[in-house]
């Protein structure tokens, strides 16, 4: 089986409180100190973030005022901060970078081609033959779907490396004409940052926690809850306020019908590397499997620091829960993921 050798997660150095950007988020758009303010100051108490990191100085962010200003800072900022986690995590892990068989990249913040790992495969010193894997509109989920990609693709090379990297600039994604509750309340919860994981073969050596299966679930009739619409000023997104509900009435029992095909049930789950993917989304998970208010400590801590970060959340996460001292030998571990599609990704993990 996959074993996971390193995670390891990286901040852009720009940090500011909450109540600093909801202030200067307010002051670029076009209504200033109109109605949505108040709106907007509401949500962001409510969200549970109390510090996050920007791609670029506060100045900087009226200049970006167009897709294509938007999408060119991501590249140059994306390739800066995906170069350190992986270098970190290549670092952690004890691999030279030439020992690297699989990379997968997984975003939803911006557009390139080449792709984010086929520009840094050169900086980052991996083979000329490395197999690549860009993933784009997994969103939240493409962290927690990118690390079952390396489970598929190391089952077929058990002697082989792989290295996954979520790379995701929120920020830059700002969509400043847009009143709606929906971008008032992603204002409010994403930050930026990226995470990166080394994962290795089932014949390598590796003392890291264990892949024992992955799923991935599609809920019908649920597209236009979650995802972005694209036009010319960039990425507008779409958050249902009926998502919350969704988790409550098919991501726990997803959950409880995954974990029951491995005898397990949620009590049997030590560590919880759960997506935050907001407050009220943590509560309901909470309450349908019934975890205690420990459980998912880690994931709201994560929340606080730095705010939702999109895929790159769940690495980071995890990267927490290995350092806080790994649990007792053959305990479970579970990642779960939301994204659009509406769509869960679910990894077991065994100590």
């Amino acid at each position: 089986m996959t074993r996971i050798a390193a995670v390891h997660g990286v901040l852009p150095a720009h940090r500011y409180g909450q109540r600093e950007l909801t202030g200067a988020v307010a002051a670029l758009r076009p209504d200033g100190d109109g109605p949505g303010r108040a709106l907007a100051e509401r949500f962001a108490a409510g969200a549970g973030v109390e510090f996050r990191h920007l791609a670029f100085p506060l100045e900087r962010y009226p200049e970006l005022d167009g897709f294509g200003r938007a999408n060119d800072a991501w590249l140059a900022a994306a390739a800066e901060l995906a170069e350190r986690a992986a270098t970190g995590a290549l670092r952690a892990a004890e691999l030279p970078p030439e020992r690297i068989d699989f990379v997968v990249s997984t975003t939803v913040t911006g557009i390139a081609a080449p792709s984010l790992e086929a520009r840094l495969a050169p900086r980052l010193g991996l083979r000329g033959d490395v197999r690549r894997l860009p993933l784009f509109g997994l969103g939240c989920a493409g962290g927690a779907a990118g690390l079952a990609a390396l489970d598929g693709l190391l089952a077929g090379r058990p002697d082989g490396a792989a290295l996954l990297m979520a790379t995701e600039l929120c920020s830059l994604t700002l969509q400043r004409a847009d009143g709606s509750a929906a971008n008032l309340l992603a204002t409010a919860l994403f930050g930026d940052g990226a995470g990166a994981l080394v994962a290795v073969g089932a014949d390598v050596e590796c003392a890291g926690p264990e892949v024992v299966a992955t799923r991935s679930r599609l809920y019908p009739g649920t597209d236009r809850l979650l995802g972005w619409e694209v036009g010319d000023s960039g990425f507008r997104i779409l958050l249902g306020a009926e998502l919350p509900e969704l988790v409550r009435l098919f991501v726990g029992e997803e959950v409880s019908s995954f974990l029951a095909g491995h005898d397990l049930k949620p009590g049997d789950v030590t560590a919880w590397v759960c997506h935050p993917g907001g407050p009220r989304v943590l509560d309901v998970l909470e309450d349908e499997l019934g975890l205690p208010a420990t459980a998912l400590a880690p994931s709201r801590a994560s929340l606080a620091r730095c705010g939702n970060l999109s895929s790159a959340s769940v690495l980071h996460i995890l990267r927490d829960v290995l350092a806080a001292g790994p649990p007792p030998p053959g305990s479970y571990g579970l990642v779960l993921a939301l994204g659009p599609g509406f769509s869960s990704e679910l990894v077991l993990l065994r100590w």
